[in-house]
């Protein structure tokens, strides 16, 4: 992997998370209420082989989460992180048939996500019925993870 393949994908999951956080939260402070959530990968808490880049910016936040949980969550602000595994997603159909089969032999509920499987976690860390759940890592990955 080059330093511009790893410093792209970092910029670009990492880096584009913060600027948005960024502007987001001065409204969110002035409303003294908001909701972060970030979207990771199971790869952020798994590894993966030849991903050192995608695996690192997703890994990382976490930590961004946790410590904007710190900084800003005595203000009404909650920051969590979904970590989705293998979706059901166009990109996914494109695998072969039998790379499909072998990563869903390694997931404990055999199978890919729908992608509303994971909006509805996401929905839920949006809503008042999580409004003390802060710093939290979900992953939405069918067991393959095990929760970091």
């Amino acid at each position: 992997m080059s330093e511009d393949d790893f410093d792209s994908v970092v910029s670009t999951n990492l880096g584009g998370a913060f600027r948005v956080v960024k502007r987001a939260s001065k409204g969110m402070l002035k409303a003294r209420w908001g909701r972060v959530i970030l979207i990771s990968s199971v790869v952020g808490l798994y590894g993966s082989a030849g991903q050192i880049n995608y695996a690192a910016s997703k890994s990382a936040l976490v930590g961004f989460a946790r410590s904007l949980t710190r900084e800003l969550g005595g203000r009404g602000i909650t920051a969590n992180v979904v970590a989705p595994g293998f979706i059901e997603t166009d990109m996914t159909a494109e695998l072969p048939a039998d790379t499909q089969a072998e990563y869903k032999k390694n997931i404990p509920a055999g199978r890919f996500a729908s992608a509303d499987e994971v909006a509805g976690v996401v929905t839920w860390l949006a809503g008042d019925a999580a409004a003390y759940v802060s710093g939290a890592v979900i992953p939405v990955d069918g067991g393959l993870g095990m929760g970091h």
